[in-house]
């Protein structure tokens, strides 16, 4: 097993960014931060899709895969009436062959009304 830390990248208690197990990565629920600032992204709610994804993005990347390796994802989402913009920007991210999705509602940090954790296949 092999932990992954993005340069850079904020994590906000005691976690690995990811963890690299059995021949999958795991990466851990990545909120709307901005890694320069560590603050919220400001912006609309598909500003905030868009920052997540950004995250989990680098932290594969720092293992070696990239977005075509993500096999599953996790959405947390405060409000479910976020979920059709949730749909457009992954559309955008994922125009084909998106990921197995989960979404789930719970509550979020203040101003946080999202997060994403991902599974991802590297490649062989």
């Amino acid at each position: 097993m092999r932990q992954v830390f993005a340069e850079n990248h904020p994590r906000v208690g005691h976690y690995s960014n990811a963890v690299l197990g059995g021949g999958l990565l795991f990466v851990s629920g990545q909120a709307p931060l901005d890694p320069a600032t560590g603050k919220v992204v400001q912006g609309d709610f598909r500003a905030q899709v868009r920052q997540c994804l950004r995250n989990v993005e680098a932290i594969v990347a720092e293992a070696g895969c990239t977005r075509d390796d993500i096999v599953r994802t996790t959405v947390y989402l405060h409000d479910w009436a976020d979920y059709a913009a949730l749909n457009e920007v992954y559309a955008e991210v994922f125009p084909t062959r998106p990921p197995a999705r989960s979404t789930v509602q719970g509550s979020r940090p203040p101003g946080q009304r999202l997060a994403i954790e991902a599974i991802a296949a590297p490649p062989r």
